[in-house]
């Protein structure tokens, strides 16, 4: 089987620890900006480095090849003063059985990103209310979408605890004068991507997301790979559920947006056992219709 697209080469251990702490690369990028005193933005850049890799998010003690690995890049569009404004790309994967792979768990755009920054402050985490400056609050909040994303991929809704959390840092958010947070600004807010992922009506989501890592990619290095392939495959058939509702559940969205290119690799061969690729690419047409020409046309 090709090798499927790599977010990121690192060293994986085999183990298939339920891991529960993070490991990140952070970058702080103000090119845009210009100007020659960039030295508040390499300081922003450890600051939430430390912040993110330091602080203990779930009370358990792992070595760093244990954690999820992930990936948070600023860019910053605009500053008056201590205000500042861009987006943030936050990615992360997991390690799949067997093999030197690792899956992508999540890859989101936030352009709605601002918050509040003096040069050298501490970064406080505080669960239970608003830290008043949103910089806490966005990076906690995808801290525990990671690690809730990173728990469903191992246990079926093993990630709840998680993502309860990151609903908790977005009701603390809401109403607090910072964009990117309110169900009412649409439905690709924070507020609505985790209200989308707790809601039971897409526990079927998560099961597919389970079942596709769990009992799919984790035996698809095996030898005989037409069963594995044939899992995936029936999981993702199970996503048809939501063909009429799919363009307004970022949950959904994200999920495609974040797998299309390893679905594409998985069933881009010849060898695809029992699976019914017809059914399949049609489904794939349907769900991510902007990935027809570059992916699902491609299908043999």
């Amino acid at each position: 089987m090709k090798r499927f697209f790599v977010l990121f080469i690192v060293f994986l251990s085999a183990q298939l620890a339920f891991s529960q702490e993070i490991f990140a690369n952070v970058t702080v990028n103000a090119q845009q900006l210009g100007g020659s005193n960039q030295q508040v933005y390499k300081t922003l850049e450890k600051n939430i480095r430390d912040f993110i890799n330091n602080t203990s998010w779930t009370g358990k003690k792992l070595q760093n090849f244990e954690k999820v690995k992930s990936n948070f890049a600023f860019v910053i569009t605009g500053r008056e003063g201590n205000k500042f404004n861009g987006s943030l790309v936050v990615q992360a994967v997991r390690p799949v059985f067997n093999s030197t792979y690792e899956s992508p768990l999540i890859n989101i755009n936030d352009t709605q990103i601002v918050f509040e920054y003096v040069e050298n402050e501490n970064l406080i985490f505080n669960e239970r209310q608003f830290s008043g400056k949103n910089l806490t609050d966005i990076i906690s909040f995808y801290a525990y979408l990671v690690l809730g994303y990173d728990g469903d991929s191992f246990q079926s809704l093993g990630g709840q605890q998680w993502f309860n959390k990151a609903q908790q840092i977005s009701r603390n958010a809401m109403n607090k004068g910072f964009e990117g947070w309110s169900v009412i600004e649409g439905p690709r807010s924070r507020g609505s991507l985790i209200d989308g992922i707790i809601n039971p009506n897409l526990n079927n989501l998560r099961s597919v997301f389970y079942s596709y890592h769990r009992s799919g990619l984790d035996n698809l290095y095996n030898q005989d790979q037409a069963g594995p392939k044939k899992i995936i495959a029936d999981g993702l058939m199970k996503l048809k559920l939501y063909e009429n509702t799919f363009q307004q559940n970022y949950a959904i969205n994200l999920f495609l947006d974040t797998k299309a290119n390893e679905i594409y690799s998985i069933f881009d061969s010849t060898n695809n056992g029992a699976v019914n690729m017809n059914d399949l690419k049609q489904l794939m047409v349907t769900l991510s219709p902007k990935n027809i020409d570059s992916k699902w046309n491609k299908w043999k």
